[in-house]
């Protein structure tokens, strides 16, 4: 059975790459719809020329409206504001969504969790086989650990991301907070100046980098007297993400209602 996949901002960066990643994905995996701003100037064009692949007959329209009727999963990483216009639509029409946006506020998020009761969802900061594999290995870490270290997180990004810490440092941060029994709204430090004292044990702190192209780089530290452990992922290109995101709307189209993340699809949580 094919799914039929949509992508929203189908001309913008991330959109041509996850374009370019159903392209290569299985033949069960078929790209049906490609949106973009209706003021875009690109409406009409050949969403699979956009990406470098050649025509692949699916051109850019300006609504998910004109294609919600055509497509199984909608693939989101744009803006909250949008994204959450985008839940609204394909929760009214059974539409499943792999969501990659980040810097919902709480509200929002509560939103996307009471729509994922009409329809399978998949939202996670970081779509990346890699950094879901990392979380596995932070939450490990931070349990053999212990509360005998200092835990910080750095994170870097291009100079165009417009959030910060990134979404992935933060669910890092929460990975770790949740293995030690901490609240992490209470206990994360975001950038320090001037005198601050000693460190406070249960502290989990974030550095952030906004600085060129780069793609994403993150870094935990877990520091012990005489020892540190690091856990570091490093992304040279956003494929990995959109062939994490791929991987995951084919996987969602078999799911009932609910929200998933990057975990569910690669069959981790099964072992919690």
């Amino acid at each position: 059975m094919t799914t039929r996949i949509g992508i929203t901002g189908a001309a913008g960066r991330m959109g041509r790459i996850l374009t370019g990643a159903i392209g290569l994905a299985v033949d069960q995996l078929q790209l049906t719809g490609a949106i973009e701003r209706p003021e875009s100037s690109l409406l009409g064009v050949d969403s699979g020329e956009l990406a470098g692949q050649g025509k692949n007959g699916v051109p850019v329209v300006g609504s998910l409206e004109q294609v919600i009727d055509e497509i199984d999963v909608l693939i989101d990483f744009t803006v909250p504001g949008a994204t959450m216009a985008n839940v609204a639509l394909c929760a009214e029409h059974g539409v499943a969504m792999v969501i990659g946006t980040t810097g919902f506020t709480p509200q929002q998020q509560g939103a996307i969790e009471q729509a994922a009761g009409k329809m399978p969802v998949c939202k996670a900061t970081n779509f990346s086989t890699g950094v879901n594999v990392c979380f596995q290995l932070l939450d490990m870490a931070a349990r053999v650990l212990g509360d005998d270290v200092d835990i910080e997180i750095y994170e870097a990004h291009h100079r165009h991301k417009i959030d910060a810490p990134s979404g992935t440092a933060l669910s890092m941060g929460e990975v770790v907070a949740n293995a030690l029994g901490r609240d992490l709204q209470k206990v994360a430090v975001y950038g320090r100046e001037g005198q601050t004292g000693a460190r406070e044990r249960e502290t989990i702190g974030f550095a952030t980098v906004r600085a060129g192209d780069i793609v994403g780089d993150h870094t935990v530290t877990f520091a012990a007297e005489g020892e540190r452990v690091e856990i570091t992922h490093k992304a040279s290109s956003r494929m990995s993400f959109a062939r994490g995101a791929v991987r995951a709307a084919g996987w969602l189209a078999g799911q009932d209602a609910g929200l998933y993340d990057m975990r569910d699809v690669l069959g981790f949580n099964k072992a919690d």
